[in-house]
C-alpha cells in the first residue's frame, strides 16, 4: 500500500548548520549567503558583536525601540494623570491659592513614571523580538560550541534543490564543519573541513 507525502514534506531537508572557529569567516559566510538570495539565516555566536547585527539586519534599527517609545508615552501620561485626579478628589489645603493640578511640582514625578514605564516596555519588547524563551529552537542551534569559541549559521527551513548550493556556500566560506540538510532516507554527507583564516 503506498502512502502519499505531503510535497512540502518532502521538498524539505533537515537543518543545516556551520560552525565557524573565526569571525571574518562567518562574516563571509553570512555575505555570500545574502548574495545567492538566502535571508531567513540564524546565526549564533559567543558574545554580542555589533558587525554580525549589521550584517544580518543591514542597518534596520531595532523594533524594540516602539515598545520604548510606547512605554515611555502610557507611563508619563499615567502617572500625570494619577496625581492630577488624586489632587483634585483630596485637595486638602491650598496655602496661598496655588492651583490644585501644579505642573512644575508634577514633572519630576512624571519624569519618573515615565521611565519606569519604558524600561518595563523595552523589556518585554525584547522577550518578543528574542523570542524568548527560546522553546522552539532548532537542536543544531543549541550545540554547546556557540557558547563556547565558536560562531555558527543553521538555516532551518531549507528545500531540498537548495541545499547542494547552501552547503557549498558555507563549505566554501571557511565553515570547520557543515552537517545536516538531508531529506528522509538520506544519511548525511561526510562534514568539511574548511580552511581557516
Amino acid at each position: 500500500m503506498n502512502v502519499a507525502v505531503p510535497l512540502d514534506t518532502a521538498a524539505r531537508v533537515s537543518p543545516l548548520k556551520a560552525v565557524y572557529a573565526h569571525m571574518d569567516c562567518l562574516m563571509t559566510g553570512i555575505a555570500d549567503l545574502k548574495k545567492a538570495g538566502f535571508t531567513d539565516i540564524m546565526v549564533m555566536t559567543p558574545m554580542p558583536r555589533h558587525e554580525v547585527e549589521e550584517a544580518v539586519y543591514e542597518g534596520e534599527p531595532s523594533p524594540v525601540r516602539w515598545f520604548t517609545l510606547c512605554g515611555a508615552i502610557f507611563g508619563l501620561t499615567m502617572v500625570f494623570s494619577l496625581m492630577s485626579l488624586t489632587s483634585a478628589n483630596w485637595p486638602m489645603i491650598l496655602p496661598g491659592g496655588k492651583p490644585v493640578v501644579s505642573i512644575p511640582p508634577f514633572i519630576p514625578i512624571s519624569f519618573e513614571g515615565m521611565v519606569l514605564w519604558a524600561s518595563l516596555f523595552t523589556l518585554i519588547g525584547l522577550l518578543v523580538n528574542c523570542r524568548l524563551p527560546a522553546t522552539d529552537l532548532p537542536e543544531e542551534a543549541c550545540d554547546p560550541r556557540f557558547s563556547g569559541d565558536c560562531f555558527g549559521i543553521v538555516l532551518e527551513r531549507v528545500g531540498a534543490h537548495d541545499a547542494a548550493a547552501i552547503r557549498h556556500i558555507l563549505e566554501h566560506s571557511g565553515a570547520i564543519e557543515v552537517s545536516g540538510g538531508v531529506g528522509a532516507g538520506e544519511s548525511a554527507p561526510a562534514a568539511h573541513g574548511g580552511h581557516h583564516a
